[in-house]
């Protein structure tokens, strides 16, 4: 049996940021013509008016204050509302593809090691571009790393599922390194045009290198071990995704084919959860709470997070102590836990122990304990 241990991350961030404010007059002007254009309808309680959505409810609602974006003409646009995205020829990366890449160089750059020394790409991600062939598979090839590729979705809780998935095969001894990757275009499966969820998503990538322990050229977190777990619900839906697919009547741009939520369910049965996971996982590997130097959460909601945090360490987290991104990043899904790991890490010492833990629509949880390592 061989120790996995991270050895490199990497975040790909859009230059496009859209700020609430941007936000917030993207959407009442669309609110402001819909109305228009669905006066008859609402006068006669046909049709409900679109109420006007403000930052000081988005930043109450979700502790965000900007979102980074592949493409903001198109979502700022009152008559489009969505992402423009170019559909690229077969022949060119895909934009998930060219993202994943800046991620996963910035990563083997901090791992001090080069694309044909990877086994393994998984790219686990919210939300493929395509079906097949598999992204991974086009990653792999682009970089030009060995072994074998595949995708994995499980919603936000991708990444530390891949992680698992890597970290067991090394492990094993099946593969030697591998890099996990979480290319999230967000923004392409969200309704920007729903007043309740327009300023949840933002666009990245992240990437996270695995290796044996005894293979790293720098300092590492050593993963102790790894938790899952699963429990169906319907309460975070995403029926197509990319698709913007038509009725059988030939409507156009169905509500319930983008991203959906029951928040208040989803507050209420994920938090105790995802608390009682971490716990649990901690109890098991005979480590008690207050050993944990750093929580690296799912960047879901800030609320959600600092009950989170109470719960698993029993008190009110200390400054730094569970860094959130969400102020800059927005929820990016899968990306959003690791984009704080990478950015919140390197200041621990040899010796301190953390927790990556992401969560989301599945139900989905899992958890990664680590444990900050010298240079060999």
């Amino acid at each position: 049996m061989f120790q996995p241990a991270i050895t490199g991350t990497g975040v790909f961030t859009p230059s496009e940021v859209i700020t609430n404010d941007e936000l917030v007059e993207a959407f009442n002007a669309y609110a402001t013509l819909h109305n228009a254009r669905n006066a008859d309808a609402i006068a006669a309680g046909d049709a409900l008016a679109i109420e006007p959505s403000n930052s000081d409810f988005i930043f109450k609602a979700s502790g965000i204050e900007q979102r980074h974006v592949i493409d903001k003409t198109g979502v700022l646009d009152p008559e489009v509302m969505h992402p423009l995205l170019r559909q690229r020829h077969d022949d060119e990366p895909s934009l998930m593809c060219e993202m994943a890449l800046d991620a996963c160089h910035k990563a083997l750059k901090q791992a001090q090691i080069e694309p044909q020394d990877i086994d393994l790409v998984i790219c686990a991600a919210s939300n493929m571009e395509r079906a097949y062939p598999a992204i991974a598979v086009e990653i792999q090839h682009e970089l030009g790393a060995g072994g074998f590729a595949f995708d994995m979705n499980v919603a936000c809780s991708s990444a530390t599922f891949g992680i698992q998935t890597a970290a067991d095969m090394i492990r094993s001894g099946s593969v030697r390194r591998a890099i996990v990757v979480n290319p999230e275009i967000c923004s392409a499966h969200l309704e920007w045009r729903d007043r309740d969820c327009h300023f949840i998503f933002g666009d990245v990538a992240t990437a996270t290198i695995l290796e044996r322990r005894d293979d790293a050229q720098g300092p590492y977190f050593e993963i102790l071990s790894t938790r899952c777990a699963t429990t169906f619900s319907n309460n975070i839906r995403n029926n197509n995704g990319f698709l913007r697919r038509s009725r059988p009547d030939g409507v156009k741009d169905r509500r319930d084919m983008q991203f959906m939520q029951n928040g208040r369910k989803v507050f209420k049965e994920v938090l105790p959860m995802v608390a009682s996971h971490m716990l649990a996982h901690l109890n098991d590997e005979g480590m008690d709470r207050d050993a944990l130097r750093r929580l690296w959460l799912h960047q879901a909601n800030k609320t959600m997070n600092d009950f989170i945090g109470k719960k698993v360490l029993g008190r009110t987290p200390a400054p730094g102590e569970q860094p959130n991104i969400l102020q800059d990043y927005a929820n990016t899904s899968s990306a959003g836990s690791i984009i704080a790991f990478s950015k919140y890490s390197d200041d621990l010492l040899p010796g301190d122990h953390g927790m990556i833990c992401s969560f989301g629509a599945g139900y989905s949880v899992g958890s990664v304990l680590i444990r900050r390592q010298s240079s060999q």
